[in-house]
């Protein structure tokens, strides 16, 4: 048989893409899937052969929605519509962060013209944003937290004083985000170390993808990192805040066959005349300190109500 007759020549050249490709069916079950595919979303094709793109795989969501679903899903909208959509969206990782992904659909027709699925092809967050120029130097120069692969303290506390120069020249505006792993030492102690590292990823990973390419995330203490936003008011800091919320809501990690949700606490402060690094972040600190003791506070009720 000659070599393009041969089906599995191209099955072959789908694996090769760097592109992930799935194929669904019109009841949108996952019938066909690349290893791009399984190399962007952590899923293997045993986890997803058969499966409906709704089974955790593929749930999408943007920055403003999380789960975007019925007529706002891009599979939904090509099967219907009969045209290929384009989009930038979410999708959910295997190890239970969101990954940003940009997203083509497209109707899948027979030779009679009939639609009988959806071709799914999307690209990563470093198609989206491009590899970091400077990660490999400041892994060398010490400044990246090995766990999570974010710019560590003391590029951050870098980072905010060169922001706050700016700032005081300029006044243009910025604001910081503390976000707090809650009860971590607990979390360790119950489910492993391992387990622990695993939910500071997926945290890392979450905020990364929760805030543009040009804001900045990285660790701040072994629980807690910080989020700097650039050109960010006081208005605006509240809808991004928001966003954080819903991104980390619907982050998790399976552990020995338990779903483990992502809780974490939140503080932020806008930047304002005369601020220092401790100050600026002492205030955000604040705010998170405030909405702990709330939440330990409404923990015990519901504690109490169900003694």
């Amino acid at each position: 048989m000659p070599a393009f007759k041969d089906p599995d020549v191209y099955r072959d050249i789908l694996d090769s893409l760097q592109i992930g490709v799935g194929v669904l069916d019109l009841q949108k079950k996952i019938v066909f899937w690349s290893d791009g595919a399984t190399e962007i979303t952590g899923y293997e094709r045993i986890d997803v052969l058969g499966h409906l793109c709704t089974d955790s795989v593929l749930q999408h969501c943007n920055q403003e929605c999380c789960e975007m679903c019925a007529e706002k899903c891009p599979i939904s909208s090509a099967l219907h519509g009969g045209k290929p959509l384009e989009t930038i969206s979410f999708i959910h990782h295997k190890s239970g962060h969101r990954t940003p992904v940009h997203i083509w659909a497209i109707p899948l027709r027979s030779k009679h013209g009939s639609i009988i699925g959806v071709i799914l092809t999307f690209e990563g967050e470093v198609a989206l944003n491009g590899p970091h120029p400077n990660d490999q130097r400041m892994k060398e120069l010490g400044w990246l937290d090995l766990l999570t692969g974010l710019p560590n303290q003391f590029m951050m506390q870098s980072h905010l004083r060169e922001t706050l120069g700016t700032f005081a020249d300029l006044h243009i505006p910025f604001a910081v985000v503390v976000v707090e792993l809650r009860e971590l030492s607990g979390f360790r102690a119950r489910y492993g170390q391992e387990a622990a590292t695993s939910m500071l990823k997926v945290l890392a990973r979450t905020l990364r993808n929760s805030v543009w390419p040009t804001d900045f995330v990285g660790r701040w203490s072994e629980s807690q990192f910080l989020v700097v936003l650039c050109g960010c008011g006081e208005e605006a800091l509240q809808a991004v805040v928001d966003r954080m919320h819903r991104m980390m809501s619907n982050a998790n990690i399976v552990w020995w066959g338990e779903e483990l949700a992502l809780k974490a606490l939140i503080g932020y402060s806008d930047a304002i005349e005369g601020d220092t690094v401790d100050a600026l972040v002492g205030r955000a600190q604040q705010r998170l300190s405030g909405n702990q003791a709330q939440a330990t506070k409404a923990a015990s009720a519901s504690g109490s109500s169900t003694a």
